[in-house]
C-alpha cells in the first residue's frame, strides 16, 4: 500500500453500525433532497428499517475507512406485488466528509454484484432530485440507464422535486427465466 492511503473495506452492515449510519442519514434528510424524509429518524427507527431489510433477504453493506464508517447501501423490495420479487431498488448514502473519493462506486458496486449473486435481476435507483447530478452520474457509471423523470413529485425546502427513476439490469437481466431467489 502507498504512504497516505487509507484502504476502503466494505462489508455487511451489523447493527453496531447503526449509529454511524442513522447520523449519515440523520445528516442527509436534515439538509439534503436524497431523501425526502421531512424529519430524521431516531436510531431506533433506523434499527427498526435494518432488521426488516436483513429479515427480508437483502443486502445492506457499509464502507469503513481507516476504522470508521464512511458510506452505506442497501437492496429493498422494489414493490410488495410477488412479480416485482426479482426486482430491488437501491439506496446510498455517502458520509459527506468521503464524497468524491470512489466510496459510493465501490458501495455500489458490491451491492450490485450482491444482489446478482442473490438471483436477483434488475435494480431501481429512485433519485429523489434531478438535480443531483453526482448520483445520476454514479449510477450511470455502473450501467444504469435512465427510465425517466417524473416532475414535481415531492416538496422539501420550499421548492418541487423532480423523482429519477435508473434501472439495470442483474445477472442474466430478462433474458432467461429466473430461479430461486438466496436470501443470504
Amino acid at each position: 500500500m502507498l504512504s497516505g492511503l487509507i484502504m476502503l473495506t466494505i462489508r455487511p452492515a451489523r447493527p453496531a453500525d447503526l449509529p454511524a449510519i442513522a447520523s449519515i442519514y440523520q445528516e442527509s434528510v436534515r439538509t439534503g433532497t436524497a431523501s425526502w424524509e421531512l424529519e430524521p429518524p431516531t436510531e431506533a427507527e433506523m434499527l427498526r428499517r435494518f432488521e426488516a431489510i436483513i429479515g427480508g433477504g437483502y443486502p445492506y453493506l457499509i464502507a469503513e475507512m481507516g476504522g470508521a464508517l464512511a458510506g452505506y447501501s442497501y437492496a429493498s423490495a422494489y414493490r410488495p406485488r410477488l412479480a416485482y420479487r426479482y426486482t430491488v431498488e437501491n439506496s446510498i448514502y455517502v458520509d459527506p466528509a468521503r464524497q468524491g473519493q470512489g466510496i459510493g462506486k465501490r458501495l455500489l458496486q458490491a451491492l450490485i454484484d450482491d444482489c446478482a449473486r442473490r438471483g436477483f435481476r434488475q435494480m431501481i435507483a429512485i433519485i429523489g432530485d434531478s438535480d443531483n447530478i453526482g448520483s445520476r452520474k454514479l449510477h450511470a457509471a455502473l450501467g444504469f440507464t435512465l427510465v425517466g423523470v417524473a416532475p414535481a413529485l415531492g416538496y422539501k425546502f420550499d421548492r418541487w422535486l423532480d423523482q429519477v427513476v435508473m434501472q439495470r439490469s442483474l445477472g442474466d437481466g430478462e433474458h432467461s427465466v429466473p430461479g430461486e431467489l438466496s436470501r443470504s
